[in-house]
């Protein structure tokens, strides 16, 4: 039995909350360090890489949520550590204004629970997610990504505004009442839910270690986490230098470069809207929204580097970006699902390679820029940036081609190519 629709939507007020959280972090807290505070970038791009590098726990959280039968406690108590990370993130900013050290050592705590929080909740709320959902996998996967990105966008539209004029003391206070508000709203998104199902997990006795082999044989999965890593590692290149580049080159402030943020992720959103209404009259498949995606992404990519208008080249990108979710998390969902008692398990395992790769991400976009920065105009050092990302979302889309080769890409079962 799967639930309606009103419950799914209510449900992914989860994920609504996980977006507007993260995108503090990896927007806002990456700009004023490298911005406002003249830090190097590839200083938050270590940070942002502990904080994927702690969701290598992703499994763990998918495995014991599996055990226990519910995932519920671990949601709200992920998220609850989210919370905590964030605002010990936006405080650290202010005390380094008198002391990086004593900053840096705030920030390395926070962004460590920032992953772990993610890692238990994220991985989770997927997990329940696909059983709640029943066949219709494609769907209820842009639904939740629908909300992770409204939920960003709200966050940083709505910080950007509550934030005029910046100062380090009113950033705390803003954080804090965005915090406050999706913890509120991950309470209410699964209350009762689990407690009124009849599909809740059988709780598993398969070990972890024999859970994470089942899952590496299958060679679906394996084929499906390759995948994974390379796409993410070309999707987040350019989190960690976007509004750094809009305040290098184009001279943003920081109310400004946020507000430009959450309009790439309102355009995601449009593309997400657009794939699902296409994918509903069966005009296009998850393969072909992927593949659309990345190459729509690249040329949005390829615009900012060459210095094309801003406004434009962001809005194609953020439209790439939101057509290739909805192929690729589509797919990702259908095969967790497959596994009904090992669903949390599968969930984390494309979680790490996805944290992974997107921690990779920051340090290779933050590592490059800072070197290309000592030779090159600002201008210039970022466009090399975005055309290695270019490239990879190019060959992302070749491999999507060749990984997610299936007559039809809906509901149906996922068969990769040779």
């Amino acid at each position: 039995m799967s639930e309606g629709w009103g419950t799914l939507a209510r449900l992914c007020l989860v994920n609504a909350a996980i977006g507007g959280l993260a995108a503090l972090p990896v927007n806002l807290f990456n700009r004023l360090m490298t911005v406002e505070l003249a830090l190097p970038a590839l200083l938050p791009g270590l940070l942002v890489a502990l904080h994927y590098g702690v969701q290598l726990t992703r499994p763990m959280w998918g495995h014991r949520s599996d055990a226990k039968g519910g995932r519920t406690p671990f949601i709200l108590g992920g998220m609850t550590v989210v919370g905590a990370g964030v605002l010990g993130a936006a405080w650290g900013i202010g005390v380094a204004e008198a002391s990086v050290t004593t900053a840096l050592a705030i920030w390395v705590v926070s962004y460590a629970a920032i992953g772990l929080g993610v890692g238990a909740a994220g991985t989770s709320f997927l997990a329940l997610l696909a059983s709640a959902s029943g066949p219709r996998k494609g769907g209820v996967a842009t639904l939740a990504w629908l909300f992770l990105i409204a939920g960003a966008i709200a966050a940083s539209i709505g910080t950007g505004i509550a934030l005029e004029p910046y100062s380090p003391e009113r950033l705390v206070n803003v954080v804090a009442v965005v915090v406050f508000i999706a913890v509120l709203l991950c309470v209410l998104a699964t209350w009762r839910v689990e407690r009124d199902a009849t599909y809740a997990p059988s709780a598993t006795d398969k070990p972890l270690r024999e859970a994470l082999r089942a899952t590496w044989d299958d060679p679906i999965a394996r084929r499906f986490t390759g995948f994974v890593f390379l796409s993410i590692l070309a999707f987040y290149l350019s989190e960690l230098i976007f509004e750094p580049f809009a305040g290098h080159v184009h001279g943003l402030s920081p109310e400004d470069s946020t507000k430009l943020s959450g309009g790439k992720d309102g355009a995601a959103l449009m593309g997400m809207i657009g794939a699902g209404i296409m994918s509903h009259f069966g005009r296009g498949t998850l393969r072909f929204w992927a593949v659309v995606g990345c190459v729509l992404s690249a040329a949005g990519l390829l615009g900012l580097g060459a210095g094309l208008p801003l406004t434009p080249s962001t809005v194609v990108l953020g439209l790439g970006n939101g057509l290739f979710v909805v192929g690729a998390v589509g797919s990702m969902m259908q095969l967790a699902a497959a596994h009904a008692r090992a669903t949390g398990t599968r969930m984390g395992v494309f979680g790490a390679a996805q944290a992974v790769a997107a921690g990779l991400a920051g340090l290779v976009a933050t590592g490059m820029l800072d070197l290309s920065r000592m030779i090159l105009p600002d201008a210039a050092a970022y466009g090399v940036v975005f055309t290695l990302e270019a490239a990879l979302f190019l060959v992302a889309a070749i491999v999507a081609a060749r990984v997610m080769q299936a007559p039809q890409m809906n509901d149906a079962t996922l068969v990769p190519g040779e």
